[in-house]
Formats: structure tokens, C-alpha cells, sequence
């Protein structure tokens, strides 16, 4: 059983990797909590308790912590993700209330009571995490296995030239969490899912069909691009209708900004990694984020031969297998909008 805590910002690809998380019967979602990030913190937790109990997860506790950056002002993409942060989709209203407990009190309080159990996932600006290291230092060690997704070292980045967006939003909350990891085991080290390699997640037209021919959908889900945007999904399955409706919004901006008719699902590659489910291999690295610079604000460097005379605090996601993972999503999602029939 894998015990997951995420901190999500929920999110066109959040949505994906919580639909494919709640269908692998071996996850436990401890809790989720709300980064403000792709929309604004209370939003993503409406976002996340629609998503979790559409996939037929009732009962998760999803918390509100941080409502802005560190230091910075919030700054949200509704042209990458839409209004309400799910494309086209409109889920149905939660029935869940959202907790009242403050996101970072909650992962410290899990963390203390289950040391080395806990797998955390961070698919959102660093900002909870961080918050929660400042009221329990030792979190890094109460915590298990760490998975961030985040970052940019090789690649451009896809908010500035240099700087990817989750750790853009709250670059001095990345730089506080990468610190915190200083000097730590190998075994302690977060797992980081850059733009290097999530950019070859790239979900396509067909992997929709094929996920709706795996859910066993009466008709074919075609999201082409010679159609009219903003279509919606006819699908008789509530899950594959309402990914197809979040996922035509994302072809729709990744095609606008010149990179195709596609989507790149960063999140869902970071959860796989999460759970254990998908191929990948990683690099020691010491990790440090600009956080003065106006024109590279956010950049995250990556010193993997020891320049800087640092300990390792990061493993930093060196190759993946995109063909294995979209298989792996088409199977795990498919058969969850199968159960839930």
C-alpha cells in the first residue's frame, strides 16, 4: 500500500494524475492539500474534492493552507488551464466540505505519526511544503519517498525562458525546500520530474480514443484538431467525458503556443513515480533556484559534478519511457471508468 499526501493546484494535469492515483486500488490518499498555483488556492481544493469523488474517492480530507507565494504575489494561468482550472470541464459540486485545518499543520501532524511510512507528492509551487519545514525541520526525514514535479535544467522553461512554472510562482519557496535537503541520506532525497523529461509525456488525440475504448464508451472519442474548440464530450462515461472536456482545452492552448495539438501531462508522470507504476532513472544533483535575478527569476540549476563543493539534495529524473506510461494510464484510468459504471 502506498500512503500518499499530496499538495496539488489543481489543474488540468493534477486532475489527470488524481483520476489515475484513485485507480490503483494499492494507493491510500492520506490527505490533499491546496497549493495556490494553475488557479487560486480555494478553488483547487473545490477543483480536488469534485475530481476525487467523481473517481469514486469520498472522504479524503482536502485542505486550504498558504493563499499566496512566500514572497511574491500570486500570479494564476487561466489561459493554460481555464477559469475554474479544468479546460472545458465543469465537474459536478463536491458534496465534501473542505477541512479546517491549515494544509502545512496537516502534513506535519501526519508525518509525526507515521514516520518513514509516507509517500509525499508535490505537483504544485512548493509553497505548503515549505511552510510545513518551517514548523517541523525535520519533516524531510519523517517523510518516505518525496516526489516533486517541478523544475527545468536542460530544457527551456515553459513560463520564462529559463523558469518552469510551478517553481515560478514561489521561487523562494523552492529554494527553502531544495536547502532543507542539504546533507541528508540519498535515500531522503526528493525525486525531481523537470521539464527535461515531463515534456515527453505527450498525450495526444489518440490516447484519448484509446482511454475511451479501454472504459468501454459506446461511441468513439475523437478530439481532433479540425474541430470546433470548446466541443464537449458526448461520452457515456461521467470520468472520460469530463478528461476529454479538461484535455480538449489543453490541445487547444499547447497548439496555440506553437507546440502542437497535444498536452503535456507533467503531473500524471510525477504520480507514476509517486506510486511505483512507471520506468524512470535519476541523477544526484545539488539543486539551487534564482530567486533576485528579475530575468531569471525561478530558474533552477542543477550542479551535478560537485562545482559547488554542496551535498546531493535532490535525485533529479534523468530519462523516462513515455510509451510504457501512457499504456499504464490507459489501462489504470480505463478500468477505473469501467468500476465506477
Amino acid at each position: 500500500m502506498t500512503k500518499l499526501l499530496l499538495d496539488v493546484d489543481t489543474g488540468i494535469d493534477d486532475a489527470l494524475a488524481l483520476a489515475y492515483l484513485a485507480s490503483l486500488p494499492d494507493v491510500e490518499f492520506v490527505a490533499v492539500t491546496a497549493s495556490p498555483g494553475n488557479v487560486d488556492a480555494h478553488q483547487v481544493a473545490r477543483n480536488t474534492l469534485a475530481m476525487l469523488e467523481l473517481c469514486g474517492r469520498t472522504g479524503v480530507e482536502v485542505a486550504v493552507g498558504a493563499e499566496a507565494p512566500l514572497a511574491i504575489p500570486l500570479v494564476t494561468t487561466p489561459e493554460t488551464h481555464g477559469p475554474q482550472g479544468i479546460g472545458h470541464a465543469v465537474l459536478p459540486s463536491p458534496s465534501g466540505m473542505v477541512s479546517p485545518r491549515h494544509a502545512a499543520d496537516l502534513w506535519v501532524e501526519a508525518a509525526r505519526a507515521r514516520p518513514g511510512e509516507l509517500t509525499a507528492l508535490i505537483t504544485a509551487p512548493l509553497t505548503n511544503f515549505a511552510l510545513a519545514i518551517r514548523r517541523e525541520p525535520r519533516l524531510p526525514e519523517l517523510l518516505g519517498k518525496v516526489v516533486i514535479m517541478g523544475g527545468s535544467f536542460y530544457h527551456q522553461g515553459n513560463t520564462t525562458p529559463t523558469a518552469e512554472w510551478n517553481t515560478h510562482v514561489d521561487p523562494q519557496a523552492a529554494k527553502e525546500v531544495y536547502a532543507a535537503y542539504r546533507g541528508l541520506p540519498v535515500d531522503r532525497l526528493p525525486i525531481v520530474c523537470s521539464l527535461d523529461t515531463t515534456e515527453r509525456i505527450e498525450l495526444r488525440p489518440e490516447h484519448v480514443l484509446r482511454l475511451a475504448e479501454a472504459a468501454g464508451c459506446s461511441e468513439r472519442e475523437l478530439v481532433l484538431p479540425k474541430q470546433p474548440e470548446g466541443l464537449r464530450s458526448t461520452a457515456d462515461s461521467p470520468l472520460v467525458r469530463h478528461l476529454s472536456d479538461a484535455l480538449r482545452f489543453y490541445f487547444e492552448f499547447h497548439r496555440l503556443y506553437g507546440q502542437g495539438y497535444l498536452a503535456h501531462v507533467h503531473d500524471y508522470f510525477a504520480a507514476g513515480v509517486a506510486a511505483g507504476t512507471l520506468d524512470y532513472a535519476t541523477r544526484l544533483a545539488t539543486v539551487d533556484v534564482e530567486v533576485e535575478s528579475a530575468l531569471l527569476m525561478g530558474t533552477t540549476v542543477a550542479d551535478y559534478r560537485n562545482l559547488w563543493s554542496h551535498s546531493p539534495n535532490a535525485r533529479i529524473v534523468s530519462d523516462n519511457n513515455p510509451e510504457q506510461a501512457f499504456r499504464e494510464l490507459i489501462r489504470a484510468i480505463g478500468g477505473l471508468a469501467v468500476r465506477l459504471r
